[in-house]
């Protein structure tokens, strides 16, 4: 069994699926995934992500303001804090920098990111941390403010094994998207032979990153065991490892192995 660690359920074209969600996670079953987490990137449309999640009995959810979201409500530690005491919700962000998109805007930035700790600080839920080109200030931030006493996931992770090794040193995790499949995606294919196994996650990062062979294309959660293989060629391992300990690995991460008994996960 599979788990997409992060997806977008609430941003999908559900033209593309009947309209409906329930599309989506059946055809996701029925490539092998048996659970999602479905991300949050803004206040505004936080209770769509919620809503899903309180749905379906297989799907979870984060809060949080991606880092490059800037027309909307910054968030406080309180308001973090009070949204995520909600059993569905089982992570803080995704939160993170971003100077790609926002060079100009790196306080900010800073300061958001700052805020997701404490609230996953005091929630004692994991964060999810999106990082690009901003490898320094993105560990120095964790490092400052004492991230690694919560941990959490270094989601659709697309830099350098030293990045990923400081990363891992903290306590975090490291999760795969559809990148690792592209052929120009050198220094990844690297990092993704070198991670841990027990320290892996793979997600879709859907609607975004499709992998290959559907690069280019509108992705889904479906499209999660296309990641999952690709790595197990990289390892040299096989698909089946590869699905187990990423799920394994989630459930733990997120503090779900109390479930076992009413959630599969084998």
């Amino acid at each position: 069994m599979l788990v997409d660690s992060h997806c977008h359920l609430n941003l999908l074209d559900l033209s593309l699926h009947d309209g409906d969600v329930a599309t989506v996670i059946d055809k996701a079953e029925a490539n092998g995934v048996g659970y999602f987490l479905c991300v949050s990137v803004s206040l505004e449309r936080f209770n769509e992500v919620r809503d899903i999640a309180r749905k379906f009995v297989n799907v979870f959810a984060s809060v949080g303001v991606h880092p490059t979201e800037q027309d909307c409500q910054d968030p406080s530690v309180a308001e973090l804090v009070a949204l995520a005491d909600d059993p569905v919700i089982i992570a803080i962000g995704e939160t993170g920098l971003d100077y790609f998109h926002c060079p100009e805007k790196s306080q900010w930035q800073l300061d958001r990111f700052r805020t997701h700790i404490e609230a996953a600080k005091q929630t004692g839920k994991p964060l999810i941390i999106h990082s690009r080109e901003s490898k320094v200030d993105t560990i120095q931030v964790m490092r400052d403010e004492k991230a690694d006493e919560i941990g959490g996931v270094m989601h659709c992770f697309a830099e350098d094994w030293a990045m990923a090794k400081q990363a891992l040193d903290l306590g975090f995790y490291i999760s795969f998207s559809g990148i690792v499949t592209f052929k120009n995606a050198k220094n990844l294919h690297e990092v993704a032979k070198k991670v841990p196994i027990d320290r892996m996650l793979i997600e879709t990062d859907s609607p975004y990153l499709a992998p290959t062979p559907f690069r280019g294309k509108p992705n889904e959660p479906a499209y999660v065991k296309y990641v999952a293989e690709h790595i197990a060629e990289l390892r040299g391992d096989s698909f089946e490892n590869i699905a187990k300990a990423s799920t394994e690995n989630f459930f733990r991460l997120f503090k779900l192995l109390e479930h076992e008994t009413s959630l599969k996960i084998d």
